[in-house]
């Protein structure tokens, strides 16, 4: 021991050089010793050295989701420690609790009408994949399916291609009941404001109901497969009976609007095609429909959903970093197995422009014209139905008018823009839909078929790209060229064109049903029909495409070009259009029913139901304690607004539109129905 001693104080502690040294005779057993102690002792330092650790990506995300945790939850004590009188932290009176202070009570039974994606599915029959899931949501609720299987998902959301119903094995079937689509997500409110302040001035489950119904399916179908239509049609008159034969008042959002359109038609048509209520139905049960955030005339969002699965906010994304959403990962290419999934909903489809060039625009024209793009400095007065004046005042403030492009809803190349109609080549899609064939596809991808792009002969592609816009009119060939099998099954359910003569016998089918242009009112004058809905939100109305560099197997071939940017006072952001709206619907497509389509004694409006637009001005929360906002014009979170929900409860409690204020309009909706040539 002695030795090793001296070793580790001459190694390592005091090393000395002499002149002349001769090495000392160590046995081989000292020297064994010396070198174990020797790497011993390097190892304790090592261990006693703290060593780094690795970061991977799952460390930050944990780390940012806490730090946002617990910046909430201090957020959440302060707001609760400090009085209730301190400035700026008031919490508003809700409407319901004001409203019964007022004396307002329930009177008229209430049914309130989801639209697309809010609506709850929960599982009934399903794969081996998703075993153990029986009765549970796969869609709405905590989605943590989505992260645990999300191919297992997708496939079981997704309907039969050719059908538009269950595919075989699986049935995903709506949530029933008010909490079908109270709520999409935990926190995250759809119907549940609206049905809290509905309950404090007396409201109830018997005289409250929700209408949840499959939002995946075409409107026909929901009938066919679940009896949806006669079970509402059943509800709503044990609603009128066991309310002392109270009206009942219709409450639908998005989507749900021209769901409950078909429903009125459908309602009094004779059976086997319609629900036989007779002719007197809806006069004697409605006593009026709150159309919030309606798509009487379609989004073109749809349009890009179908064409290339996005929108804004995914080419936006896309531009951010162009590899998240073509990556593998998990073998998961997003948009590719978005497009293979909602492209077998009916309820996408419904949603495409109706009316055509006529209320869209062609290519050099629009109803949108000298429309100003910068919402701030536009000046929203109060304006009446007569008040034209309001609208000229708003031009010499707020608008620029220049050419219009709204009218191109899918336009290939910067440089197509700046072209009139006498300069571009005409679109006929009939010279190419000979040329779509299998022959020429890519086999070397193998496999199944994910998209009908894959189907494709891929030299026909360029052809669609060649600086030629698509307006409403042409986009429909457009999409039975690229997805000829989804149209078929689409175009036998739905129609997106304008009756010549609502009296021919053909407009008695359900395809017709859905689209305000081609179906009539029912014979009802005492209904009161309201367009609700939000205003002054950049709202996506056309799309600058391009071809897709991703030259991959199974790839959607085409993409908005998000680096197309207009002037400065151009509508132009991103590679898409901009126009008022609610962010989802544009104005045109929300208002023009009320303002003038159904306005008055039309070929639409026969028994000539009362109209009214009540426009609410978006205006964003002001702190994070307003949450969404109590003044939000966004299409879902106008649920919530304050100012909406108090006209709902007063209509109700039986005030009729004259009663709460008529017309409430900012934007330039009857500016833009003038321009509309629609024979009434």
């Amino acid at each position: 021991m002695a030795s090793i001693l001296r070793f580790r104080k001459l190694c390592y502690v005091e090393p000395v050089k002499f002149q002349s040294f001769q090495p000392q005779k160590i046995d081989k057993k000292e020297e064994t010793v010396a070198t174990e102690a020797k790497t011993a002792l390097e190892k304790n330092e090592k261990r006693n050295k703290r060593q780094p650790k690795e970061w991977s990506c799952i460390n930050s995300c944990c780390w940012v989701i806490g730090y946002l945790c617990t910046t909430w939850w201090l957020l959440l004590v302060l707001f609760n420690c400090l009085p209730a009188t301190f400035p700026g932290f008031q919490v508003l009176e809700s409407p319901g609790t004001r409203l019964k202070l007022e004396g307002l009570t329930a009177l008229h039974p209430v049914v309130l009408v989801p639209g697309i994606v809010t609506g709850g599915l929960e599982l009934w029959e399903g794969k081996p994949c998703a075993e153990g899931l029986f009765r549970k949501r796969l869609w709405g609720g905590s989605f943590t399916e989505l992260f645990k299987r999300p191919l297992c998902l997708l496939e079981h959301l997704a309907l039969h291609n050719e059908t538009g119903l269950d595919p075989p094995g699986i049935r995903l079937r709506a949530v029933p009941g008010l909490v079908a689509a109270d709520y999409f997500a935990p926190g995250y409110f759809v119907w549940a404001v609206l049905i809290e302040n509905l309950a404090k001035i007396g409201y109830e489950g018997k005289n409250m109901h929700m209408a949840a119904y499959d939002w995946r399916l075409s409107f026909q179908n929901t009938e066919i497969r679940d009896q949806t239509l006669s079970r509402l049609k059943s509800q709503i008159e044990l609603m009128y009976v066991t309310n002392g034969y109270m009206k009942v008042v219709v409450v639908p959002h998005s989507m749900g609007v021209i769901y409950f359109l078909h429903f009125l038609k459908w309602v009094e048509t004779p059976p086997p095609m319609g629900g036989g209520g007779g002719p007197g139905w809806c006069a004697k049960h409605i006593k009026a429909i709150m159309n919030i955030g309606p798509v009487f005339l379609g989004v073109p969002k749809a349009v890009s959903n179908l064409f290339s699965a996005e929108a804004k906010d995914v080419a936006s994304l896309r531009a951010m970093d162009p590899g998240v959403l073509d990556s593998e990962i998990l073998r998961l290419q997003a948009l590719e197995h978005v497009m293979r999934v909602t492209r077998t909903w009916d309820s996408i489809a419904s949603l495409l422009p109706k009316g055509g060039e006529t209320i869209w625009g062609n290519l050099d024209w629009s109803p949108e014209e000298g429309h100003a793009c910068d919402l701030s400095k536009k000046r929203y007065s109060q304006a009446s139905a007569g008040d034209k004046d309001t609208n000229d005042s708003d031009v010499k403030m707020g608008f620029h008018v220049k050419e219009s492009k709204y009218g191109r809803i899918i336009s290939f190349g910067k440089e197509t823009l700046q072209l009139s109609s006498s300069q571009l080549p005409s679109v006929d899609t009939k010279e190419f839909l000979g040329t779509r064939t299998n022959k020429n596809t890519n086999s070397a991808c193998g496999g199944e078929v994910w998209t009908e792009y894959d189907e494709m002969c891929r030299e026909t592609i360029p052809k669609i790209a060649e600086n030629k816009p698509y307006t409403a009119r042409t986009v429909l060939d457009l999409l039975r060229f690229v997805a000829p099998k989804m149209m078929q099954r689409v175009e036998s359910h739905l129609s997106y064109g304008i009756a010549d003569n609502l009296d021919d016998p053909k407009y008695n089918r359900y395809k017709y049903w859905s689209n305000p242009l081609e179906t009539k009112l029912p014979d009802a004058p005492d209904i009161e029909i309201y367009c609700s809905y939000g205003v002054g939100i950049p709202t996506e109305r056309s799309y600058i495409y391009k071809l897709s560099p991703n030259d991959k197997c199974k790839s959607i071939p085409f993409r908005i070009d998000s680096s197309v940017d207009g002037d400065e006072d151009s509508c132009l952001r991103g590679g898409v259009y901009l126009t008022d709206g609610d962010e989802t619907v544009p104005v045109i497509s929300a208002g023009f029913m009320c303002a003038k389509g159904w306005r008055g004694r039309t070929r639409f409006n026969p028994s000539g139901i009362a109209t009214y637009i009540r426009e609410y001005r978006h205006k964003p929360p002001a702190s994070l304690l307003e949450g969404r906002g109590l003044e939000s014009g966004a299409h879902v979170d106008i649920l919530g607004n304050f100012a909406l929900i108090e006209d709902v409860l007063r209509v109700a409690a039986g005030a009729t539109g004259a009663e709460i204020g008529g017309d409430r309009v900012y934007s330039d909706i009857f500016r833009m129905s003038d321009r509309v040539n629609l024979r009434l």
